[in-house]
């Protein structure tokens, strides 16, 4: 009896010191007030444009999610002394067309920015990387997973990066045939304005990394790179997605894996701790201020592969049109003349009207009525149901094949 009882009071003890234990924690870094500069992109070598975005650090507390750094001056610099400026399109991104960079020599990037901060890279190699072998999906029992698969014959890439871009069809729940022009209706130029089906896209915002400098080829196979759940809208029609690898140096490599561990491989006490993040960019008027990122040259593979929903399971996509309505009672619409009667046409088409009083509608299909030829009513329904513009857009990418 005294060894259960001395048991149970250990055990009450313990919890009640757990339960003690217990207090909100707050980290000072949440409401610190750093403006460290935040340099993304690769300096393309080959003949596509390079992009580098800039911007600066904010407070997680802040409601501020980005701060571009805007009227830089930036340029790539070679070790030979040419120099290649980037010209500033919008919101931080600076630009350059093919700059088809001499392999033999290495580059590095400078910054200028507009208080008169000096930054700089190190000098890196170009680092241009094999083709693309393949992308392949899976279909699995919830979904598709999307892999890549490459080789470098000559075993001297080993250390790899990839981004992708999707895109996909939607279409609007119902297939409108008519247009409003605010005071009449007509048929719609379904050729030049259909608004049933458009092209929705979306970008990379995981970190996707594999290297074979454990294996004796340099031979990447089936590494993940998007996993897309077959209840997706996605799936619906048809997608495609657009890969991109990039060759890395080992450093690079390091660096990338230390990024993708502190902000996608933390949340549990399982975890590995984060760390602290080091890069190849410093700041030459302060070189106590840390730099967040890593310059990178070399061109890029890629590669482009489409999926049609024939080809998929019969799943059943979750798509944003639980609460369409379709209403028949609308506006007066003249068969004989094909279009809405002049004055007769409901308020609730007209966009003007409704820019500041809520949804408006947009016509759908005229239907007859009963005992009153040739009148009949135009039936409508809201814009999200409607016109598939609202999501996306109307005008077919140039690569789209089908």
């Amino acid at each position: 009896m005294k060894r259960g009882a001395f048991i149970f009071l250990l055990s009450f003890v313990l919890m009640t010191l757990g339960t003690a234990c217990k207090k909100p924690y707050l980290p000072h870094v949440v409401d610190a007030s750093v403006n460290y500069l935040v340099v993304q992109g690769v300096v393309n070598a080959g003949s596509d444009s390079t992009f580098i975005q800039l911007s600066r650090t904010v407070k997680l507390s802040g409601q501020t999610k980005a701060a571009p750094e805007t009227n830089a001056v930036v340029n790539v610099e070679s070790d030979n002394g040419v120099t290649y400026p980037l010209i500033e399109q919008a919101n931080g991104q600076y630009v350059s067309p093919g700059l088809n960079l001499d392999a033999s020599h290495k580059y590095r990037l400078r910054i200028k920015t507009s208080d008169a901060k000096v930054y700089l890279s190190d000098l890196v190699n170009v680092e241009n990387p094999p083709p693309i072998d393949s992308i392949n999906y899976v279909i699995t029992p919830n979904g598709l997973n999307i892999d890549v698969n490459t080789h470098d014959p000559k075993n001297s890439t080993r250390y790899y990066r990839w981004e992708y871009q999707e895109t996909w069809i939607i279409r609007s729940f119902y297939h409108s045939h008519y247009v409003s022009t605010g005071d009449t209706v007509v048929p719609r130029d379904e050729a030049h304005n259909s608004i049933w089906q458009c092209w929705q896209k979306d970008t990379s915002s995981n970190i996707i990394l594999a290297s074979s400098a454990r294996l004796v080829n340099d031979v990447i196979s089936q590494t993940p790179v998007i996993f897309i759940p077959s209840t997706s809208e996605k799936l619906s029609v048809e997608y495609s997605i657009l890969v991109k690898q990039y060759a890395l140096s080992s450093d690079a490599f390091n660096f990338w894996q230390n990024i993708k561990t502190n902000t996608e491989q933390i949340g549990t006490i399982f975890d590995v701790q984060p760390s602290e993040i080091s890069g190849n960019i410093h700041c030459l008027t302060n070189p106590a201020e840390p730099v967040i990122g890593y310059l990178s040259v070399g061109s890029t593979a890629s590669n482009r592969i489409f999926i049609r929903q024939s080809k998929l399971p019969a799943w059943d996509p979750i798509l944003p049109y639980t609460y369409c309505q379709l209403v028949k009672d609308c506006c007066v619409y003249d068969y004989q003349t094909r279009e809405g009667v002049v004055n007769q046409v409901d308020q609730l088409m007209n966009p003007s009207f409704h820019e500041n009083n809520g949804p408006y509608y947009i016509p759908i299909d005229a239907i007859g009525m009963v005992g009153a030829p040739p009148l009949g009513f135009t039936t409508t329904s809201v814009p999200i149901c409607v016109d598939c513009t609202v999501r996306g857009t109307n005008k077919q990418p140039d690569f789209w094949v089908f």
